[in-house]
């Protein structure tokens, strides 16, 4: 038939094939897309982070057909689930424990893309898309925290949406906005639910999409940082890759394997997990007239939130400090060269000057969220001339440990009651981490390099 599509499938998948490229979308990202030989446990994280999404999206199917976003109904409904539906208390326990696992798999995804340079050229857009996942991620946690109606719940949705109040000239009406309310009410939990629900979940997929498009588009990046696509055979497929599906299918299998049993073992043991992921407080129905003693986001929040607490009147003088310093040696470095050496320092004594203007709850807020936005100028932060941390000196692998327990003690400081030694622990620590990003042009050029092999190096198994 003049026209119609020639394909090389016949019978029903030809037929599919002819109206809709199944065969080639199974070929382009599975069975022809070739994948480094290499790959080792740091990459088991980005599909199990697929498995928890659809973990999270199936249990939270099950529950929206019970829960009721209605103040007076809220905590009641999420207390039928547990005791009344069948396996209500499995699938809720399951989309509780999926919360922290997302991070837990999304933080170590991060973590290996750091340490192997999987944000350097050309994966630059598979970086940024992964960041704004994460930010997404966030924000769909945030706005799921609010549901149970529980008291902590309640209380830490106040105070976070309180931070918004202290943007100058707009915060007021943006928290006014977001609550739906002048405090936490009903119209705030029908918010939340819509977001929680509905737009997040269709931002984040979309997100998701575009990030393994991108990755599949450049090709996946391996712990020596070699790019496989350089050696080609005869038929041009890449010397060191191998396709996708069954290879890496089957392989991922293992990690699934290892991470059912971690997740079945805190689900059905621990799904509390001390209080980390679950609070005790929220176990109690939200009540806006008692405020409990000591108000803490979830544990995946925490190191963000100790920037924020740590962010203080008098700490301002020492973001001052920083930003002086920080443009005096942008000043006179020799690697800042024509207009930037004028317009960094410029703007970096601006904003020493806005720290002291603005009130320092409002710098609470940018440190917090900037912590974040950061990691999306990764790829053009690190200056290093190789990509992976296995040929950077030792001495490099010494700053990434150090960010990473800098990292930890952040979060745990963040589960604390404040006090004055936390709060100065926090403080160092979230000037060690800014540094870590703010000075990575600079040490992460210096030091000896090892030569990076021209081919992947592995063992076969």
């Amino acid at each position: 038939m003049a026209g119609e599509k020639v394909v090389e499938t016949t019978g029903l998948l030809g037929w599919v094939d002819r109206r809709f490229p199944l065969t080639k979308m199974v070929k382009d990202h599975m069975t022809e897309y070739y994948a480094p030989k290499n790959f080792n446990f740091w990459y088991f994280f980005g599909s199990l982070a697929m498995l928890v999404l659809v973990i999270q999206i199936l249990t939270g199917i099950f529950m929206v057909m019970h829960y009721k976003p209605d103040g007076e109904l809220a905590f009641a409904s999420v207390e039928y689930i547990m005791r009344e539906v069948p396996f209500g208390w499995l699938i809720r326990y399951m989309h509780s424990t999926g919360a922290s696992m997302f991070f837990v798999v999304v933080y170590l995804h991060m973590l290996r893309g750091m340490l192997y340079g999987s944000y350097r050229k050309p994966r630059e857009l598979v970086w940024i898309f992964g960041v704004a996942i994460f930010l997404c991620l966030m924000a769909e946690a945030f706005f799921g925290y609010l549901l149970p109606w529980g008291q902590m719940s309640y209380w830490g949705s106040q105070v976070i949406v309180n931070l918004f109040a202290a943007i100058p000239f707009v915060g007021e009406g943006l928290s006014t906005w977001i609550r739906g309310d002048f405090v936490v009410s009903d119209a705030t939990l029908n918010r939340f639910f819509a977001f929680h629900v509905i737009a997040i979940p269709l931002v984040l997929i979309g997100l998701i999409v575009a990030h393994v498009i991108a990755l599949h588009e450049v090709g996946s990046n391996n712990p020596d940082g070699v790019e496989i696509k350089d050696k080609l055979d005869d038929k041009g497929r890449p010397l060191d890759g191998i396709p996708f599906h069954p290879y890496y299918t089957v392989h991922d299998i293992l990690g699934v394997a290892g991470f059912l049993l971690v997740f079945a073992a805190i689900m059905f043991f621990a799904p509390t997990m001390g209080g980390y992921f679950l609070e005790a407080n929220n176990f109690i129905p939200a009540d806006p007239y008692v405020t409990p003693a000591h108000i803490a986001p979830v544990w995946y929040f925490t190191p963000f939130y100790s920037m924020l607490r740590a962010t203080t009147d008098q700490f301002t003088w020492a973001l001052v400090a920083f930003c002086v310093i920080f443009a005096i040696g942008l000043f006179f470095s020799k690697n800042t060269r024509g207009i930037w050496k004028i317009i960094w320092p410029v703007v970096l004594i601006a904003v020493a000057i806005t720290l002291r203007v603005f009130d320092a709850k409002f710098w609470g807020v940018v440190v917090m969220g900037g912590t974040v936005v950061i990691l999306g100028f990764l790829p053009w932060l690190d200056k290093s001339p190789v990509k992976s941390i296995r040929y950077r000196p030792g001495w490099h692998k010494l700053v990434y440990a150090v960010f990473m327990i800098n990292f930890v003690i952040l979060g745990y400081i963040g589960t604390q009651v404040p006090s004055d030694l936390l709060n100065l622990i926090s403080q160092i620590s979230t000037v060690v981490y800014l540094a870590f990003f703010f000075f990575m042009p600079i040490w992460s050029r210096l030091g000896t390099f090892k030569e990076v092999p021209e081919r992947v190096t592995y063992k076969s198994h």
